[in-house]
């Protein structure tokens, strides 16, 4: 009987590597494209929970390439392409159909001004990431474009939440919003980065007994949950700002000490 011929594949384990990172990163552009298709026919409950998708598979295509040793600066490119669409062109579109629209031009020059915020962040994100790691890495440079995409939704959120401690003038409130969450997209104030935190062994049980937790109340309490999740999130930023300034005093202090040890010797 003929043995198969073992050398022969169809795909290298190098590229299949490459590809599964790369095949999540599609699937979160098809969904946040399917949001801008819910919005425009009214189901504004769906393309919100499909934003937030999409914010989950962001977060999980980086990870699994670098835990699989998947990485490509095709991915890099591809996965920025995919938050310009899913966080930016999006939520600009998802909240025009639901608001903007009813202040004319001026909500249609409020929308690409959220869309272009969000393409420069990136971009910078990209340059700047190519640098030597160090402490830094533990922040952003202005709120990532998820959380951003996230933030601008939170009056249609609210919306539909059963945390109602005022009346909301949508006409007023969202252009304010999306101007300010687009300043703080390009802005260069510190925030706190996940991606390279560290998790000691022993805390690990209860670092996924949160995780469930979060995302049952997500499941079955979803839209205040995001409520609740963003307001945490904007008292957050100056709390990180803050952190940010501390480690970078301490740091500045240890290296002028490296310095002076060194001329004496």
């Amino acid at each position: 009987m003929e043995q198969p011929n073992k050398n022969i594949k169809l795909v290298s384990n190098k590229n299949s590597r490459v590809i599964l990172p790369n095949i999540l990163t599609l699937v979160g552009v098809c969904i946040g494209l399917s949001s801008i298709k819910f919005a425009f026919d009214g189901k504004f409950e769906l393309s919100i929970i499909a934003v937030i998708v999409a914010g989950i598979i962001d977060g999980l295509d980086g990870r699994i390439a670098r835990l699989i040793k998947g990485t490509s600066k095709v991915g890099k490119e591809l996965d920025s392409l995919t938050d310009v669409i899913s966080f930016g062109v999006a939520p600009a579109f998802i909240m025009y159909f639901w608001s903007l629209s009813e202040i004319g031009r001026l909500g249609w020059l409020i929308s690409l001004i959220y869309v272009i915020c969000v393409a420069l962040r990136l971009a910078r994100f990209n340059v700047n990431s190519e640098g030597e790691s160090s402490w830094r890495d533990n922040f952003f440079e202005g709120i990532p474009s998820p959380a951003g995409g996230i933030l601008v939704l939170m009056p249609l959120i609210y919306s539909f939440s059963e945390i109602q401690f005022f009346n909301v003038n949508n006409n007023t409130i969202v252009p304010i919003l999306f101007i300010t969450i687009s300043i703080l997209l390009i802005s260069k104030i510190p925030t706190y980065s996940l991606k390279k935190i560290v998790v000691p062994r022993s805390a690990t049980i209860f670092l996924l007994l949160v995780v469930v937790l979060y995302f049952g109340l997500i499941l079955i309490y979803t839209f205040n949950t995001l409520i609740i999740s963003g307001m945490l999130y904007l008292l957050m930023i100056p709390i990180s700002a803050a952190h940010y300034l501390i480690i970078n005093k301490n740091s500045k202090i240890k290296n002028d000490n490296i310095d002076h040890h060194e001329d004496v010797l």
